[in-house]
Parts: structure tokens; sequence; C-alpha cells
């Protein structure tokens, strides 16, 4: 990931609970990390000779906003304007599931506009990013 042209976020419903916000946002950075794998860190070694994981390179802002915020954004990064970044989501239908094959079948007969976004992530072109949230304040 170039650092000077790229960006990764996350918003997320601010009204959720402390536990929901943390599992939609380890859920959201799982799937970043298996799209975007130039986001993560070779493995690294300390001074004692213990192995660590490789962890993110680039910092990722967690921002806050309200549903209808997170839809209306939604609605935007599906327009032609915002093509190019990668973008997952994360729903009330999919927290709601027991397993992903539920989920699969149930999101196959629902419509997007009856889906209710409990967090987003967005990683790519740090201008198109900022652009669509650099009005959001961060969640703390």
């Amino acid at each position: 990931m170039e650092q000077q042209n790229e960006k990764c976020i996350m918003l997320l419903d601010e009204s959720l609970p402390v536990g929901l916000i943390a599992n939609t946002a380890a859920i959201l950075g799982i799937t970043i990390g298996r799209e975007r794998p130039d986001v993560v860190g070779a493995d690294v070694t300390d001074a004692g000779g213990y192995q660590h994981l490789g962890i993110t390179k680039v910092p990722i802002p967690i921002l806050k906003g309200n549903r209808e915020t997170l839809r209306i954004l939604h609605r935007r990064l599906c327009s032609e304007e915002y093509t190019g970044l990668t973008v997952v989501d994360f729903t009330d239908l999919a927290q709601g599931c027991n397993s992903y094959d539920q989920f699969t079948e149930q999101l196959a007969e629902r419509p997007e506009e009856t889906l209710s976004y409990l967090g987003i992530a967005i990683c790519g072109d740090k201008k198109k990013i900022n652009r669509l949230t650099g009005s959001l304040p961060l969640l703390r």
C-alpha cells in the first residue's frame, strides 16, 4: 500500500453496544486483510527471538456515524465516482445469522434497501476517502 496516496478507514454505528462495535471492527478488519494483503506487514522478531505475526502497516482510523450516515455512505460508495475502492460492509442481517450459509441464503432474498449497516471499511485512494469521510468524527 502506497501510504502517501492510499488510506483505510472504518466507519461504525456509534449506537451499537461496545461488544458489537468490537465484533464489527474485527469482522471488517479480517476481510480488509484478505482483500488488501498489502496493508499487512511482514512477521517480525523481538530481541528475545520470539516471532510476532505482521500487523497493519497503516493506521486505520475508526470513525463514528449513525445508521443513516452508514446507509448514505454505502449508496455513495456504489456510485461510479468511488469505483476502485475496496469496500467491506457488515449488516444487521449478517450479525443475526448463525452460519455463513444462512447469511448467504437470506441475503439473496433481501433487497439492499432493507439492510441496516453496522459498519463499513474502505481502503483505497486517499482523496476519494477523504472527500467521502473527512467530516466524520473519530469513535472514542
